[in-house]
């Protein structure tokens, strides 16, 4: 289970309503306090049939056991996508090209180093770094890019290729070794020896086979990813999970995901914690956007006479001619619902970042009271959610006030969730604000003419430090 000793216990469960929900207060402690753990079979009952905010209070519990009652934290990093020309063909995916297509691109060192230095003007201490799967970059390319972005901007930590681009890494490169974990060990060790520091846990989506085989034509297996991530922890790294839900998933899909997830950071801690081995930091869940997308164009699912969801079928280990055909889409509630479970369920993963990205600035705000003790990155530039239709645009000052609103002291934090700047004080950036008519929160809407319009990409001035956040 999670080995950083909590910060307090809860003692008296009775307030949060476990047994009007048929549940036995002392068990519901126990969850909370990290002594059981839910099985699959529970929480499938709990995201069924526990109120949704009777199930939100039960996560803020689990939270605040972990991570108290007063900070809650968000970053400051640039999300550069360095290419968007891809082998893969997934559904749901707006962003990448084929190398010959008009708009595609593949960033040069300049336009790279540029965009890094906007970012450490405004304070900024991470970039994360990912791209499409692009068979024309050599590995020397990639080791290049990271010595030079050491050399050049030796404090900012490089969080970049997700296990996608790895795997794709060891196709492209052939790279020595008997299976692909040693394969995968020689390209960690010259990519770790240039420069990269931790990976991003792009490319997750949903581990299940039959849900990946229809939305991730040409991407990595739920297999191979756990593998690229067991390799980074091995290599002393720490990553995050993430998982895309709200398409053609069973919800027993979202707990299998994050079953999986729970048992390779188990892995992860017992075979590598006393050596200096890495885990899972951070798990962030979202739901999919459909605009401009493949997988969007399906029709929405109706019950019609009651029948089941598809998804929920086949998640079950049934049948459905219509699987793959229609999506059943998570809005708001959905999302808090699927949010409150991964933080009773992944009692060995530190944080939960809530995903104001694609649900909005109020929705992430509350998601602070659903179990996430992150607001996630604030960031310059964001490219793969605005091209499949909407983000959402705030300064560092209204992500601080977000946070100081919903209860909270806001704190910038750097990869490890080490603290860097708690906001106490009337110089935080939020307080400094007198006029907060200049500081609305602006949506961000991609308008194309056709499908595959260019991405959209948001760079500012140091000097408003306005941000998009991922």
């Amino acid at each position: 289970m999670f080995d950083t000793p909590p910060t307090s216990r809860l003692e008296d469960p009775v307030e949060l309503g476990a047994e009007t929900c048929g549940f036995d207060p002392g068990w519901l402690a126990a969850l909370i306090n990290g002594e059981v753990r839910l099985d699959r079979d529970m929480a499938m009952r709990i995201l069924e049939t526990v109120p949704l905010f009777t199930l939100g209070r039960w996560a803020d519990a689990r939270c605040r056991v972990l991570h108290g009652n007063r900070v809650r934290t968000y970053v400051i990093d640039r999300n550069i996508n360095y290419t968007n020309i891809c082998t893969a063909h997934c559904t749901f995916c707006a962003f990448r090209r084929d190398g010959d297509d008009d708009d595609a691109y593949t960033l040069s060192r300049e336009q790279i180093s540029a965009k890094i230095a906007e970012l450490e003007a405004i304070g900024g201490t991470q970039i994360l770094m990912q791209g499409g799967m692009n068979p024309e970059l050599p590995l020397s390319w990639y080791e290049d890019l990271l010595s030079g972005i050491k050399a050049e901007f030796p404090r900012i930590h490089i969080h970049a290729f997700s296990p996608p681009e790895f795997i794709e890494f060891v196709r492209f490169f052939d790279p020595p070794g008997d299976d692909l974990e040693a394969k995968l060990l020689y390209v960690f060790e010259r990519l770790r020896k240039a420069g990269l520091d931790s990976l991003p846990g792009g490319g997750g989506e949903i581990f299940a086979l039959p849900v990946r085989r229809k939305i991730g034509l040409g991407k990595c297996t739920a297999q191979e990813w756990l593998t690229v991530m067991r390799v980074a922890h091995r290599m002393g790294m720490y990553t995050s999970a993430t998982m895309m839900f709200g398409h053609i998933e069973g919800r027993a899909d979202r707990v299998h995901h994050m079953d999986l997830v729970r048992t390779w950071q188990d892995r992860s801690i017992a075979d590598f914690a006393r050596s200096g081995g890495g885990r899972y930091k951070a798990f962030i869940s979202w739901p999919f956007q459909r605009e401009n997308t493949p997988l969007g164009r399906l029709p929405e699912w109706e019950a019609a006479g009651g029948a089941p969801f598809p998804g929920d079928v086949v998640a079950a280990g049934g049948h459905s001619d219509r699987f793959g055909k229609v999506v059943r889409m998570a809005g708001a509630s959905e999302y808090l619902r699927t949010q409150a479970l991964s933080r009773l369920y992944l009692d060995n993963v530190y944080s939960i970042g809530a995903s104001w990205v694609t649900m909005g600035p109020h929705i992430g705000q509350v998601a602070l009271h659903f179990g996430a003790s992150d607001m996630g990155s604030v960031m310059m530039e964001e490219n793969v959610v605005s091209a499949a239709g909407t983000t959402y645009c705030l300064t560092e000052a209204l992500i601080c006030r977000l946070i100081r609103n919903a209860g909270f002291l806001p704190a910038q934090r750097d990869n490890v969730y080490n603290l860097l700047r708690v906001h106490d004080s009337d110089e935080s950036p939020d307080t400094r604000i007198t006029d907060w008519s200049e500081q609305r929160a602006r949506k961000l809407a991609v308008e194309s003419k056709h499908a595959s319009s260019a991405p959209v990409e948001v760079t500012v001035s140091a000097g408003s430090q306005e941000v998009v956040a991922d």
